[in-house]
This record gives C-alpha cells, structure tokens and sequence, in this order.
C-alpha cells in the first residue's frame, strides 16, 4: 500500500550523526516526505554496558552538532528519552508517521532491541527500513566458504579486499524537507561533567560532529597517511588518523574515510594505504566476531580461561588508573586517556597487557575503565582488544606474550618525548633513564629533581618477577584444562 506523501518519515538518528552518507536519512530524503529526525536515550544496554562519561560528553557536542546541521536546513533535532518503542510509538500518534528509517546497529542488545521493533511496528502496519552504514560490509555478507563466521583476521581480511571496492559515499542533501516538535533539551540530559569539569583539555585535541570528523579525515590524508605504516606505532609523533571517536559515534562513515584513501598512488605509497585500510578492517573484524559471538562483550571467548585465577588487588587496580605504577610508558599512557579521554593504540596494548599479565587483573576490569574514560569507547573494539590481549579472544595473541613496559618505551617513545609530555615529573631525566628510572644512579635522579617514591612512584611490580608469576598461572589454567 503507498504511503501518504504528506505524513512525515521519522529518521531515527543512533550511531550515525550525521549527514554525510547517510543511508536512511537519503532514503527519507526521496521519498519525498517531511522528516522527523529523531534521537532517543535509550536506557543503558546490559548487553554493552552503560554510556561512559567520556562518550557522553562527546555524545552532547555531537548533538549540538547535528542539530546545527540541521537548524541550517530549517529543522531541528528531535531528543527524547525512554524505551526506543514506546517513544516512536508516541511519536506515531502524534505525527501520523507511517515510516520508520533507521541505520542498523551490530552490538547484541541493540540488535535485539531493533529486531523487536521492526516486528512491533509492522504489525500497526508502519513501514519500517534499515539500512547499512556503520560498516563497509554486512556482518553475514562477509562468511568463509564454509558459511561461517571468520575467526581469524587474515583471512577476514583477504575476504575484505576480494569483496572489491565499498559502494562511493553518499553526500549529503543540498536541502531536507524536515518537520520538527519540540524536543527535550539537551541539557536536561545532563551529559557534561559539572564539579570537577575533569573534560576541560578535551577540547585541546577534539572537536566532535561531522565537520570535525571531516577535518580530521582531510589533516590525516594531507599531513600524515604518506609514512603512516612505520610511523603509527610511535605515540609522540602525530602519525596517527585520530578518527575513532567520530567513528564510534557514526559522525562520519568508513566508506566515507576509505573513499578518502583512493586516488593517492602517485605521492602515497601503497603499503602506507594498505596498512590504513587493514586498521579499518580490524574494526570490521571486530563487528564481524561481536555480531556472530555476542559473548565477546563481557565472557572469554576461550573458555579455557574462565578458570584463570585472576589477583585482581585493588591497590594495583588504582595505581594503573591513576597512572602511578612507577612505569613511566604504562603512567603516560592513564594519564593522557584521563587529560584527553583517548590514548595511543601502541600503548593501549602496553597498559592492556601491564594490567592483565603484570598485575594479574581480570581483562574486563580494564575495558569498563576504558569504556568510562575513552571518548571512542566502542562494544567491538573495546572488547576485541582487551581479549587480543589477554590471549582469550579470538585470533589473539598469546598469553606469554608479556610486554615489558621499559623496553616497550624504549623501542616506541626512544627519546622519551611521550613520557615527557604526560608524565612531567621525569622531564629532566634524559633517554637513557626516562623508561627506567628505578635503575637510575641517585646523582642522576637528585640532578633531575626526583625522589623515587616521594616525587615518582617506586614500581608497583618488578616486571621480571610478575612475568613468571603471570605464566605460572597462565601454565595452572591450561594444564587444569
């Protein structure tokens, strides 16, 4: 049966806040009818866990940002708070709307929550359509030749560049029909910290929304992607696209950043363009395992370590969190996720493993931390990389392989210019001392103004001895198997 060309369409904007290639929102741009774009809170998702604090202060600007967009098109965005289905339902009544358009979502409880939707809203008859767009490819699109879900990222990948280039982007409409009601406020959502504003440098290093995003997309392309293979895995230089949070949060597509990377070969060098695509591919990968194995959010995924007997000392707990285990590349890295909600991805695998294997703490301690703190917490990658790590995830790496924090730094940050930016305190130690000062000579530590234990932490842990004590009970769990 049509539908009625003068009945609005809701737009159900989730993590996709933007307007640039935008499946659904171009999809009720030609339909031709009046659009209602509309964003709910929903009540936190057990099956993710709560909104952390970090993402909600980006989730406010990237609002604010939205609406922006859309206040330049003579709409408004619409907020409300609630059950997803109960307030489209009301929506519904209120508008007449005969159609729902909405981006799909991978994680298991918002999966869920949509499948229940789609059912209840057909059956009054609405139209209801989803669409792609949070990823390159459709998590049961991609499938081995067996037709089952990929375990390993090799040949996942491979499966990715056999499937030929992603459809181009779309861009986003010149002009919108939009209809607006009046919306809930932002503030009343209360987002932003207040007493202690602890996201006050946050605005040092990010702008959330779409024009931000894009702005990233275009630095990154111009100024970093030509020696991005060598020069990613070094966290003092700005070698990294710096794109996962505006990712995490759908402000700008993958289709959209790897249509950015075509075109280059002639002042690119393809393995540089490779590598970018296979971190985009990861995330993919990411997705691909939480959509098929839902227990990847919060279980091992080998259950073979449900048995490992973890320490989890909360005195241990909180000098990782605070950055004051007394190694200075695990210290740098907590404390610029805490001044900037983000962190390097060499060094969130340096304080991933510092945590599991050195202080033997439960994985999933760590990724609620960085789920709370990071501006680009996301289910799948958060997940995936604490379970990489740990060795009980999928295609992971191998519980004995234990960082060590002192030669992690040396090989990653060889001038300590990283340390030296977030651990200020060890500013004038030079190369040789800065990731060991516990091996420093005391005329070397009293010349550089620090006191081990007084103005720097003493270490928490001797790396050696936590090492033997990490695979003695990683041997006890595997042998009990």
């Amino acid at each position: 049966m049509a539908k009625d060309a003068a009945k609005p369409v809701i737009l159900w904007f989730r993590k996709d806040l933007r307007l640039d290639d935008n499946q659904a929102l171009t999809a009720a741009h030609r339909s031709g009818r009046p659009i209602i774009p509309l964003y709910i809170r929903e009540p936190e998702a057990a099956g993710t866990g709560p909104l952390g604090a970090a993402q909600a202060w980006w989730l406010h600007h990237s609002l604010e940002a939205l609406d922006r967009s859309l206040r330049k098109r003579q709409g408004r965005l619409v907020l409300a708070s609630g059950e997803a289905l109960e307030v489209l339902c009301a929506f519904i009544k209120e508008s007449g709307t005969e159609a729902v358009f909405w981006n799909r979502r991978y994680d298991p409880s918002g999966t869920s929550v949509d499948i229940s939707i789609k059912h209840q809203l057909e059956k009054q008859a609405i139209e209801v359509r989803s669409f792609g767009g949070q990823l390159l490819h459709e998590p049961s699109r991609l499938m081995t030749g067996n037709g089952t879900p990929y375990r390993v990222y090799t040949p996942f990948w491979r499966a990715v560049e056999g499937a030929g280039e992603p459809e181009p982007p779309l861009d986003a409409p010149a002009k919108l029909r939009l209809t607006s009601q009046l919306p809930e406020t932002l503030e009343s959502w209360k987002l932003l910290p207040t007493k202690p504003d602890w996201a006050g440098d946050f605005t040092d290093l990010w702008t959330p929304g779409e024009d931000g995003a894009h702005e990233k997309l275009r630095a990154f392309v111009e100024d970093a992607l030509d020696g991005y293979k060598e020069n990613r895995d070094y966290p003092a230089r700005p070698a990294t696209s710096m794109l996962s949070p505006h990712l995490a949060l759908g402000e700008i597509s993958p289709a959209r950043i790897w249509d950015a990377t075509r075109g280059l070969s002639q002042r690119v060098p393809a393995a540089d363009i490779v590598h970018f695509r296979k971190e985009i591919a990861w995330r993919e990968f990411s997705y691909h395992l939480l959509f098929h194995f839902p227990r990847l959010a919060s279980a091992n995924w080998n259950d073979r370590f449900d048995g490992f007997e973890w320490r989890n000392d909360s005195g241990d707990f909180e000098a990782w969190r605070r950055g004051m285990t007394g190694h200075p590349i695990v210290d740098a890295g907590m404390r610029q996720l805490w001044r900037h909600g983000w962190m390097h991805n060499r060094v969130r695998m340096i304080v991933a493993s510092f945590l599991i294997k050195d202080l033997m703490v439960d994985w999933r301690r760590g990724e609620a931390w960085f789920r709370d703190t990071l501006v680009d917490a996301d289910p799948a990658n958060n997940a995936a990389s604490w379970q990489w790590v740990a060795g009980s995830g999928a295609d992971a790496s191998p519980f004995f392989r234990i960082f060590n924090p002192a030669l992690q730094g040396e090989k990653f940050d060889p001038d300590g210019d990283y340390v030296r930016t977030y651990v200020p305190e060890l500013r004038e130690l030079g190369a040789k001392y800065i990731h060991r000062p516990f091996e420093a000579p005391k005329s070397i530590l009293d010349e550089a103004g620090i006191t081990l234990g007084q103005t720097y932490p003493k270490p928490i842990v001797d790396h050696a001895s936590a090492r033997n004590r990490a695979l003695a009970a990683y041997h006890a769990t595997r042998d009990a198997a």
